[in-house]
């Protein structure tokens, strides 16, 4: 009888460490899986362009307009966020990529996130979308775009395809 109990505890044993090992993987496995999505939540956080590292040639981008957050501070050219609802900061333009950036218009693509809260949408939400500036002025002694055209690829937070926004 005491082979046979030394055996059922070296199987007990045997199992249970296959148990463990099996258990440690799988959870390291659905960790590493999540490691991507909690890296693009953190790339799709909002920033203002005062947190924006977009490194430019300083001479090139002094000849070019930008675009002042909310209407205030220094314009920042080529911007990768704009906040489109200064009153709750809502709705942001993030992840911007400009195709065209010239002295009078600018032309990129990026995505539109909407708060829950804002605009009556239920979940966070992004909506992909093309963005035009226009309309330089000199505010401040620099030049800055006033105005915003955001057309939408698809769905849309608040109904329309395009919507105008005023920046200055």
């Amino acid at each position: 009888m005491t082979d046979r109990e030394g055996s059922r505890w070296a199987r007990g044993r045997t199992a249970l460490a296959a148990f463990v090992v099996v258990t440690v993987l799988a959870a390291g496995g659905v960790w590493f899986s999540q490691a991507a999505d909690r890296a693009s939540a953190v790339d799709a956080a909002p920033k203002t362009a005062a947190v924006q590292d977009v490194k430019e040639d300083t001479k090139a981008a002094a000849d070019l307009p930008g675009v002042r957050d909310c209407g205030i501070g220094d314009p920042a050219v080529k911007p990768q966020v704009i906040t489109l609802t200064c009153a709750d900061a809502g709705m942001v333009a993030t992840a911007i990529t400009w195709d065209r950036y010239g002295p009078n218009e600018a032309r990129g693509t990026g995505v539109v996130q909407v708060e829950k809260t804002a605009a009556g949408v239920g979940t966070d939400s992004g909506f992909p979308a093309t963005f035009r500036l226009y309309g330089v002025k000199t505010i401040g002694g620099a030049r800055a775009f006033t105005g915003l055209e955001v057309t939408y690829e698809g769905s849309t937070p608040l109904g329309d395809t395009t919507e105008m926004y005023n920046l200055a």
